[in-house]
């Protein structure tokens, strides 16, 4: 293979994973775009392989045009929660992110002393058994009518993005922010759409590398029964005089 056709294979995997010539220089911390690679111009740095390889399974040899096997065997993008924390008994905790410390949560994502400051408690029962869970308060009304401003959610913790479910809510912590919203990942991408319930928050795509930690939204926990109970009654209400005209007319 000529140094012409391994720029091409450069080239082919910058577009596979979504990047244009300069957000690919950034990621791979290159001093410009990698246009001159992709020419041909520029030889590809080794730290440069091998991020493509820790990062993205991407074999070596297929770069260079000794195989064509694109990616070698690996683990995918890693979700797990960071740090968790247990109990006197040696328990998991069940941590609670309200929405002012979630604003907190990517910057101190390591910090286990920040986790300390968090409220926690214990849940006995069996289907919060053998996994991990974590409550965050949901800000916003992206993910209305299922989940409203001020509601929490219990999530359990998600290894890696093999396992996503286009029909669940996550929630999703990024390298600057924690949101919940349903998530769509499409085969041979490195990219995923972020998406919203509510129809007036448009949909939005991020890298896989920029996911820190991935939760399934199992429950919620919320405060606006009234609310429910309010329009639900009115609904009856409603279908009570839609009846009351429909026998008006027959008698009529």
């Amino acid at each position: 293979m000529t140094l012409s056709d391994s720029a091409q294979r450069f080239a082919l995997l910058r577009k596979e994973l979504g990047f244009t010539q300069s957000e690919f220089g950034s990621y791979l911390g290159l001093s410009g775009s990698t246009a001159d690679i992709e020419r041909a111009k520029t030889k590809l740095p080794g730290y440069v392989v091998a991020k493509l390889y820790e990062e993205h399974n991407i074999n070596p040899s297929w770069l260079f045009g000794a195989s064509d096997k694109m990616r070698l065997g690996g683990q995918s993008v890693q979700t797990l929660p960071k740090v968790v924390t247990v109990n006197s008994e040696q328990k998991e905790n069940v941590l609670l992110v309200e929405a002012k410390a979630a604003a907190g949560y990517p910057q101190n994502i390591l910090d286990r002393n920040w986790y300390q400051k968090l409220p926690a408690f214990d849940l006995p029962l069996k289907e919060f058994r053998n996994a991990t869970y974590r409550g965050f308060q949901v800000e916003g009304e992206s993910m209305m009518p299922a989940l409203n401003p001020g509601d929490w959610v219990l999530a359990r913790a998600v290894e890696s993005l093999d396992t996503l479910r286009p029909s669940k809510m996550y929630v999703v912590v990024l390298e600057d922010s924690v949101m919940v919203k349903k998530v769509i990942q499409y085969p041979m991408n490195n990219r995923l759409t972020l998406q919203s319930i509510n129809p007036n928050y448009e949909p939005y795509e991020v890298h896989a590398y920029q996911i820190q930690e991935l939760w399934e939204v199992s429950s919620k926990i919320t405060f606006v029964l009234e609310q429910d109970q309010s329009l639900q009654l009115l609904n009856e209400l409603k279908d009570s005089m839609r009846e009351l005209k429909e026998r008006m007319v027959r008698k009529a």
